[in-house]
């Protein structure tokens, strides 16, 4: 597979316009019925005047339609007699029956907080924004969170920490040709968001210069002026390396720190321990390329830094952003045209997942759920008492790691995610999935997680049903069916109605999109995230309108914090932060860094795209990617089964050697289940802000296997 595929060349007048079902770039796409009756009912045509993908589509994005034909997909209620069943089919009246009395019993029985919710960032906003009211109106319960919390949740700490507003990228993505410098840190858009690369290479092509920081010479790294490939962990240092040396350099905009920002002086004391010599040893960069890299950033007109998963995911996450986020302030490089720090955020809704209300510590419209101003006003939306919304539940990994323990949650409903395969130490999360007393799993497939599960309720998928997602620009965007779901197959909205009157609330859950989307306007209005001038009709108008838009009036707002930025003082504030080690550091049993990531053909945890027969062809299985100077040190040839161990678990999948990747680490993609389970080994230490686990860096040992066992 290619990192772009060629835009299909015809289009048909009974086209549907829509969007991607995969990454946060929510590209463009058409929908028109199949020409044969065998395969999927539908096929994808381009759509050239989204501005986003601009008719380009990746893999993923061709072949979506696959996993709408009926071989593919579950089309109807599973439900388990007893432990250790087997699953059988079943009606819809007796699966949702047998989930409301499971869910009423165990909240009896143990209280509100017994019960737990765990959802997406697939889920369309207004399946995000249900699920939330569900959990706090039906259920009562505090215990929601969802799957973003393991994406961009340390991205979202520091954005609010030094902005006072979080959203992915505060600029259009049609603004990266025109900066000056771009450093992408821990990213690789070739593979993830492979559309996305017409933007660099555009920037290449007007002159700009473009950094990448990844510790393996990936697809990306390959495009750029200059490729920095620190250690796994060493992103923090790296940034506070490059803020020394713009400041030893005489690289800062003194009129736009004392104007626009505030906490300066404590941050430049931060920077001054961190001098070349000491962060060569940290990262292994040579002082060349950090000197190389800082004039090259604060020396050009413009900048931005974008970060992704890779200085994201660690326990030390929120601050790594921030030194990131110190380096743009420092440089004037923030609040301007072609300027600024943003996230690329994965999952396809991953941006508006976490703005309604799914998020343990948040209300819609990003409001506090400890505010009580928020609560009183999402409450009369809700037609509720304020008091009687809970306060904050537990963080994702918290919430799993808790499953069936005394005082944990005993009946989870989960839609839209496979932390069997997806969570750190995801084994042990598997032991917990198994000691709840109900699991209620809602998906599109029998991923591993609803494999576990006591009732399964297959749902409609994008192309079935209206609904809108952010991406990651803040652009929010209209979903339309284009076709009818199988019989068997009901939608979220549905679901949830249908769960909550069985709980005792008849009203408010419409099963329809566009009512819960208009009720969704009034909640977040006068929020952060404040959907209240957006709406279907504009959506579709315009090609999507950037929140925050407050009125019908209101043109929307594609570039944040251009006047001010969005804390009480309108300045931003910089981190003072200094390097830490990871919480799992190599040593003499575990001597060797893993990190772990995507690949070009396969999405998140696979439970849809290894189902797609072109991507598993381009992507067959997972392997561990080596240096040649390791594997000749272990006596390991290429495609040599190996085992990879930490001190929570054992992967065993083929090597794969390459100069790509540093001596001291290994590589695993994490898409699938198995031996092969990246996951198994993976650390669920927690960023003590964010409450992001460290999913890009343990300590493991590697050791050749049997062939057999590899097989």
């Amino acid at each position: 597979m290619t990192p772009t595929a060629a835009p299909v060349a015809r289009t048909a007048p009974a086209a549907t316009d829509t969007h991607c079902p995969y990454c946060s770039l929510q590209c463009g796409m058409r929908l028109a019925p199949a020409a044969a009756d065998a395969g999927p009912p539908v096929e994808v045509l381009e759509r050239p005047a989204f501005p986003v993908n601009r008719g380009a589509l990746c893999g993923k994005g061709r072949t979506a339609p696959a996993l709408l034909a009926r071989g593919a997909r579950l089309t109807g209620p599973l439900l388990r007699d007893r432990p250790g069943a087997p699953l059988r089919s079943a009606g819809w009246p007796e699966a949702l029956d047998r989930a409301a009395a499971g869910l009423a019993r165990v909240r009896a029985a143990h209280g509100p907080d017994a019960v737990g919710v765990f959802g997406g960032g697939g889920l369309t906003n207004e399946k995000a924004y249900l699920l939330g009211k569900f959990a706090r109106v039906v259920l009562g319960t505090a215990n929601i969170d969802y799957n973003g919390r393991f994406c961009m949740s340390s991205a979202a700490a520091a954005h609010r920490r030094a902005f006072g507003l979080d959203r992915g990228l505060p600029f259009p993505l049609a603004d990266l040709p025109h900066t000056g410098c771009l450093i992408l840190v821990g990213a690789n858009p070739a593979e993830t968001m492979p559309p996305a690369v017409r933007y660099l290479r555009e920037l290449r092509e007007k002159g700009g210069r473009l950094i990448v920081v990844d510790p393996r010479r990936t697809r990306t790294a390959e495009l750029a002026d200059l490729h920095l490939q620190p250690r796994p962990g060493a992103d923090l240092a790296l940034a506070l390396g490059l803020l020394h040396l713009v400041i030893a350099d005489g690289l800062l905009d003194e009129e736009f720190i004392a104007g626009r920002t505030t906490g300066f002086a404590a941050a430049r004391e931060a920077a001054t321990a961190h001098w070349p010599d000491r962060v060569e040893r940290i990262t292994g960069v040579p002082v060349h390329q950090l000197r190389q890299a800082a004039r090259t950033f604060g020396e050009a007109a413009t900048g931005m830094v974008l970060t992704a998963r890779g200085p994201e995911q660690h326990s030390k996450g929120t601050d790594t952003v921030g030194a990131w986020i110190d380096l743009c302030l420092a440089t004037g490089n923030s609040g301007r045209p072609y300027s600024g720090y943003g996230c690329l955020t994965g999952q396809g809704n991953g941006q508006g997942g976490r703005e309604h209300g799914q998020k343990a510590d948040q209300l819609p419209g990003y409001r506090s759920i400890e505010d009580p101003a928020a609560r009183a006003h999402v409450a009369a939306v809700w037609g509720v008492p304020a008091a009687s919304l809970p306060g904050p539940g537990l963080s994702a990994y918290e919430l799993l790691d808790g499953l069936g323990r005394p005082d944990g949650v005993k009946a989870l409903l989960l839609a839209g995610s496979n932390p069997a395969v997806s969570a750190p130490n995801a084994a042990h999360v598997t032991e917990r999935l198994r000691a709840l007393d109900l699991l209620v799993v809602a998906d599109v497939v029998l991923s591993e997680t609803a494999r576990l599960a006591d009732v399964v309720l297959p749902v409609t998928q994008w192309a079935e049903e209206d609904g809108t997602t952010t991406n990651l620009e803040g652009r929010v965007i209209l979903r339309r069916r284009a076709l009818d779901p199988p019989a068997g197959v009901r939608g979220e909205l549905w679901l949830l109605r249908e769960l909550a009157a069985r709980l005792g609330v008849p009203h408010g859950f419409p099963a329809e999109a566009e009512p819960v989307f208009d009720e969704l306007r009034r909640a977040s209005a006068g929020g952060d995230a404040d959907y209240a001038g957006i709406s279907y009709a504009r959506i579709a108008a315009e090609d999507g309108v950037f929140w925050p838009c407050p009125a019908d009036g209101h043109p929307g707002t594609p570039r944040l914090f251009l006047d001010r930025f969005a804390t009480p003082d309108g300045r931003a504030r910089f981190a003072a932060v200094t390097h830490r080690p990871a919480a799992e550091e190599p040593d003499r049993d575990y001597p060797l860094y893993l990190t772990t990531g995507r690949v070009l053909a396969q999405y998140q945890s696979g439970a849809q795209t290894r189902r797609v027969a072109e991507l598993t062809t381009a992507a067959p299985g997972p392997y561990v990617e080596l240096h040649p100077q390791l594997a000749r040190r272990l006596g390991i040839a290429d495609g040599e089964p190996v085992a990879v161990t930490s001190r929570r678990g054992r992967a065993v999948a083929p090597a794969r050697i390459t100069d790509a990747i540093r001596p001291d680490t290994v590589f695993m993609p994490f898409h699938w289940a198995g031996a092969g389970r990246a996951n198994s080994l993976t650390n669920p230490a927690l960023d003590p802000v964010s409450r992001m686990p460290e999913f890009k860096l343990c300590a493991v040992r590697v050791e050749r296997v049997r062939r057999e066992e590899g097989a």
